[in-house]
C-alpha cells in the first residue's frame, strides 16, 4: 500500500513540474515574442502614416495580400481622411495552438484631427512577424 502511494505520490509531483514547465516556456515565448509584435506594428503604422504604402504592402501577411492587391491596398492608404499619426497603447501576446500571435492596440490620427482606436492583428509567418487582418 506504501509503495502504491507513494508511486501515486511521484507521478503527481511529476505532472506538476510538467505543468510548471510548460507554463514556463509559453510565459517565456510570450514575453520574448512582445518586442518583435511591437516592431512590425510600429513598422507597418510608420510606413502608412508616411505615405510608403509598398513598404507596409510587404509587412502584410500572406492571407492579407491575398485579399489586397498592392494596387488596392495602396489607394486603400491614401483615401482620405488618411493616417496622420499613431500612437500603440497596448501590446498583447498569446498562444493559440502552440503559436504566439499578437494584437497591437492603436490610437490612429487622421486627416483633420480625427482620432480612433484600431486593433492590429500580428501573426508569425515564415520566421517573421507580419500585421493579419484589415488593419483599418
Amino acid at each position: 500500500m506504501r509503495t502504491g502511494l507513494a508511486f501515486a505520490g511521484f507521478g503527481v509531483a511529476l505532472c506538476c513540474v510538467g505543468v510548471a514547465g510548460l507554463a514556463a516556456w509559453n510565459l517565456q515565448t510570450v514575453r520574448q515574442a512582445a518586442g518583435p509584435v511591437r516592431e512590425t506594428a510600429d513598422g507597418f503604422l510608420n510606413e502608412v502614416a508616411l505615405g510608403d504604402s509598398d513598404r507596409a504592402y510587404d509587412r502584410l501577411c500572406e492571407d492579407a495580400r491575398s485579399r489586397w492587391s498592392a494596387i488596392g491596398f495602396t489607394s486603400w492608404v491614401r483615401t482620405p481622411p488618411m493616417v496622420t499619426d499613431y500612437e500603440i497603447t497596448d501590446v498583447s501576446v498569446t498562444t493559440r495552438s502552440g503559436r504566439p500571435q499578437g494584437t497591437v492596440t492603436v490610437k490612429l490620427t487622421r486627416d483633420g484631427g480625427l482620432s480612433e482606436e484600431r486593433r492590429l492583428p500580428v501573426v508569425r509567418e515564415g520566421g517573421d512577424w507580419r500585421v493579419c487582418g484589415d488593419p483599418f
